[in-house]
């Protein structure tokens, strides 16, 4: 798909998205709340992001064939799940800004966020549930499995990366594990969606979704990176929060996997503390990670996963997942 042409689909999107998110009847202040998540009316401008997990679904089910109106109810219900996702994680991980903005909880409270979270989910399976008339009732209810699987698997993923913040050791095993539930889930469902909406066969199915969830593995591997060695402007994060919050991410497990070493024991000390960490001690372990070439590691693999993706893609699917890796 060229690029004006994935512009025309993503402004079809935008619109389809505003209307299954503000052409249902709810109270003022559920209105409200959504459309302050989203940026909509007069707490625009919309806020657009990347639109990854929609862009994976349309992007594999044009490349398979299918009528874009095939695929957009589809693309909206992901998008909207993601976002029912981002709402919840803010209030578990106590943010207060994402990308520069104040969270939902933090503007609404969190009573009033989770409830809002809850309808974002509930209007995204309505959303899937209009493909019906479109697609039939068999692969519209094999969508709806496809997500509610991703959907319970992102639920354990989030339940273990809570549980690692108290935990005094996690293996790469079990963070691996992690990531695949909470990021590489959805990924994997809009691979495989998107393969749906197209019709195509089981085989072509599974490699969809192999494909999303290997860009999933590697989006996350990226996101850890950031969150320690990204600009705060470009984040929209406090700088090394994710070590203030002693968040296990990929350099952290490859770190402590490391042999014995003075910066190794920095790392260490720091994360079998159990709480958070003070402005000095995050910074303390950044630079023991430094020193032990964290940064470095974590980019070999996210090379590593990239080169999954070249194995396993077909052009122009596989461009869309490198440009959006870089």
């Amino acid at each position: 798909m060229k690029r004006n042409e994935m512009e025309a689909t993503i402004a079809l999107f935008e619109a389809r998205l505003v209307e299954c998110l503000t052409k249902y009847d709810c109270s003022e202040i559920l209105g409200e709340t959504i459309s302050y998540h989203f940026g909509l009316g007069a707490h625009g401008p919309v806020r657009t992001g990347k639109r990854l997990r929609p862009q994976m679904l349309l992007r594999t089910s044009e490349m398979l064939g299918a009528k874009l109106d095939n695929s957009l109810d589809a693309a909206v219900a992901i998008e909207i799940l993601h976002n029912y996702s981002l709402v919840h994680d803010d209030i578990e991980d106590g943010d207060e800004l994402r990308h520069g903005r104040a969270t939902l909880w933090s503007r609404f409270g969190v009573a009033q966020a989770i409830n809002s979270g809850d309808a974002m989910c509930a209007l995204s399976f309505l959303a899937l549930a209009r493909s019906e008339s479109r697609l039939g009732a068999g692969r519209t209810l094999a969508m709806l499995a496809c997500l509610h699987h991703a959907h319970r698997k992102m639920c354990d993923g989030q339940a273990r990366d809570l549980d690692f913040e108290s935990r005094m050791a996690v293996s790469l095993d079990e963070y691996l594990s992690m990531i695949a539930g909470k990021t590489a889930a959805l990924f994997r469902a809009a691979g495989e969606m998107g393969a749906i909406c197209a019709d195509a066969s089981p085989e072509m199915r599974e490699r969809a979704a192999l494909f999303g969830e290997a860009f999933g593995m590697a989006f996350q591997v990226r996101d850890d990176l950031l969150g320690i060695w990204g600009a705060e402007g470009a984040t929209g994060k406090r700088v090394a929060g994710d070590i203030a919050r002693r968040k296990w991410s990929y350099p952290i497990v490859w770190a402590l996997a490391c042999p014995d070493s003075p910066p190794r024991t920095v790392v260490a000390r720091a994360y079998a503390s159990g709480r958070a960490l003070n402005p000095l001690e995050a910074a303390a372990v950044r630079a023991a990670l430094d020193e032990l070439g964290a940064e470095a590691a974590s980019r070999r693999a996210l090379d590593e996963r990239i080169a999954v993706l070249q194995l396993t893609g077909d052009e122009p699917l596989l461009a869309f997942a490198v440009e959006s890796l870089n």
